[in-house]
């Protein structure tokens, strides 16, 4: 996918709530309507307190109550649109990342840290939601109300208002010199960000090992310096932020001063009145508030473009092919032909012209030293990495498929490890078949010798912590493996399945597996031998030099 420029890329983010904030835009012009109209009325009433002119005073004091009123009624609106898009756009946006996430192939996401990409769904979809209900829709009424207030100026006094409008070219200059600046240190503080986020998710993850190493300090040194480099690039943005704001603030200051001395001049000669003397402070305060806003604005567009830049990474990384499910007739068979594959930065080949046959119904050991690449060809087989030469077909009695996304749903797979997730046991097991009845979770969990399930206080509806944690390692490995046995395929890859179940576990595991699905294709990867008398096969990998 071709990077596109951040605007047009945050205009598509933008459907589906585009009203929304249109309609936040024109509550933003009315309220321009409203603060000119209030300093007009400010200025007749004071003109008529003061004798200058005679006026309707009930009428005035109604109208001017009626602005404030109006005012107040549209600031509270928009603070409730600005909400709603806020939201809407937040949760869009991670949705469709997410999805898209999920559809990148093996290589792709592996190469990417879970807590680089946790932030950037986080963090950079926060600043360009902020960005989009908030800054944008701002941009047109704060421009308005620059040249409206201007334009109010100049008709009442033109002097000033070409005075005034002779400090501008001070924020001109400060602005390009701002933007450049701001957009390299805003993304130099995402990269800082993203891998403190990192060391923090991987350290929590694996907190036992740290403490079982006793690694600790050494882990919250690490912590210290990666916090030490982003608190000094954010320092430094801060300083840079700070004395623009103070010269900002300066000139603002002249501003002000220039139109203050410039009424009391004209009070003295009787150019102007109180009424117009009110009304030119009040105007410059709104010439001085749309550049504060606009010097505001520009910083935070500028975030958005680097997260823009830092999501649209993401969205260029070419997803999975949709393709649509082909099931194949149970049993399947596997065949590969002259397989070779190498990983993308390795040195070896991990496969070399492999060739092999999996009938279908048979079941397999697969045995072989570390870098064999045991995984490796399960990977191969569910279509997570394509093979450099060679080829991979699944079969049954009528026909034979290359391998592909398409063909995984006659794939089921129990991954290495420990993989439960957040929820409740129940939540977990209806991954494998969502509709599921509670007869086929319950003979489920039996042939996958976890029937203990049925033993705790709530049963099926038991909470499970993060990767299964309330559980020992042993029963979280049985609930994997009854959750992996509710989804329909003939196929069934096991990694290591029993690596956490003790003798006695694994040999009633096996004795019910090949009784309740005998006719099933399985492959075993395992160290284990006491797997390869349940098998008719035995496979072992040879590590290629």
């Amino acid at each position: 996918m071709k990077s596109q420029p951040a605007l047009r890329w945050m205009f598509r983010a933008t459907q589906g709530i585009r009203c929304a904030l249109m309609g936040n835009m024109l509550l933003g012009l009315g309220q321009v309507v409203l603060s000119l109209l209030f300093v007009y009325l400010c200025k007749v009433l004071i003109d008529g307190a003061t004798g200058v002119k005679s006026i309707d005073y009930p009428t005035y004091v109604l109208l001017l109550v009626g602005c404030s009123v109006g005012q107040l009624s549209s600031a509270f609106l928009r603070n409730q649109l600005v909400s709603y898009t806020h939201i809407r756009l937040k949760t869009q946006l991670q949705g469709r990342l997410f999805a898209h996430l999920t559809r990148l192939p093996y290589l792709s996401l592996s190469r990417r840290h879970t807590g680089d990409l946790t932030n950037r769904l986080e963090e950079d979809v926060r600043v360009i939601a902020d960005a989009l209900s908030h800054t944008i829709p701002s941009l047109l009424p704060t421009g308005l109300q620059f040249l409206a207030a201007w334009l109010f100026l100049f008709r009442m006094d033109v002097h000033l208002a070409y005075l005034i409008l002779l400090i501008m070219p001070l924020f001109l200059l400060l602005g390009k010199f701002i933007t450049h600046r701001m957009r390299n240190l805003t993304r130099f503080i995402r990269e800082s960000d993203g891998k403190v986020q990192s060391f923090l998710q991987e350290s929590l993850q694996h907190v036992l090992l740290l403490q079982t190493m006793e690694q600790e300090g050494k882990a919250a040194t690490r912590l210290d310096t990666l916090q030490g480099d982003l608190v000094g690039k954010v320092m430094r943005r801060s300083r840079f932020s700070s004395y623009s704001r103070l010269f900002l603030s300066a000139a603002f200051a002249l501003s002000y001063l220039t139109a203050f001395l410039w009424g009391v001049e004209g009070i003295r000669d009787g150019r102007i009145t109180f009424g117009m003397m009110t009304a030119f402070l009040q105007l410059v305060g709104q010439i001085q508030r749309p550049l504060v806003g606009m010097c505001q604005q520009f910083p935070s567009l500028l975030h958005a473009s680097a997260s823009v830049d830092r999501l649209q990474e993401i969205e260029e990384a070419e997803a999975e092919e949709r393709l649509a499910p082909h099931p194949l007739q149970a049993p399947a068979g596997i065949r590969l032909e002259a397989v070779t594959f190498r990983y993308p930065e390795g040195k070896r080949d991990i496969l070399t012209h492999f060739s092999y046959d999996f009938p279908p119904g048979s079941r397999t050991a697969i045995l072989g030293e570390t870098g064999a690449g045991k995984s490796t060809l399960f990977r191969l087989i569910l279509a997570l990495l394509s093979p450099g030469e060679g080829h991979l077909y699944l079969y049954d009695s009528m026909q034979q498929v290359p391998v592909s996304p398409a063909t995984r749903c006659n794939l089921v797979y129990v991954p290495q490890g420990n993989s439960l997730l957040s929820g409740t046991i129940r939540s977990n097991l209806l991954v494998g078949n969502p509709s599921a009845t509670e007869e086929e979770i319950r003979h489920a969990l039996h042939t996958a010798v976890a029937d203990f399930v049925y033993t705790l206080p709530e049963g099926l509806d038991t909470l499970c912590q993060e990767a299964g944690g309330g559980l020992s390692e042993g029963q979280a490995q049985r609930i994997a493996i009854a959750r992996a046995l509710l989804r329909k395929g003939s196929i069934l890859l096991f990694d290591e399945f029993s690596s956490s179940l003790d003798e006695t576990t694994e040999r009633l595991l096996m004795q019910r597996l090949t009784h309740h699905f005998p006719h099933k294709t399985m492959l075993f990867i395992t160290h284990r031998m006491a797997i390869s008398p349940y098998c008719d096969r035995t496979l072992t990998l040879v590590r290629v030099p």
